[in-house]
């Protein structure tokens, strides 16, 4: 059991990296969030018009600081595994979210369309 607790779980940190940026700005509906193939992440709070509310932040888990690789390219986007927006409680409505993800992370491509 001490051998658990002693681990850090990703998400964990993750989640505490999104509440830190969150705090520290107050006009922030959510933070965007986006996952590099080489476990570095970036970072930047949103407004409720999709603009920066922060800067960006990349920091990686259980590391103290950022991968070669990003120092470099500063996280290309040809590396992004995953992004998404991770919504500050109450989030707002869902066509201000659908907007505000369309501005910031791009419109998605769905075969369906």
């Amino acid at each position: 059991m001490q051998e658990q607790l002693s681990k850090r779980d990703p998400a964990k940190g993750e989640l505490a990296m999104i509440e830190a940026i969150i705090e520290g700005s107050p006009e922030a509906v959510g933070v965007a969030v986006i996952r590099l193939n080489c476990g570095c992440h970036k970072m930047a709070a949103v407004d409720v018009n999709g603009e920066p509310a922060s800067k960006i932040i990349m920091y990686r888990d259980q590391a103290e600081s950022i991968c070669d690789q990003c120092k470099t390219d500063n996280g290309d986007y040809m590396r992004v595994t995953q992004q998404f927006i991770h919504w500050k409680t109450p989030a707002p409505s869902k066509m201000t979210q659908k907007n505000i993800q369309e501005k910031v992370l791009g419109k998605a491509e769905h075969p369906s369309n």
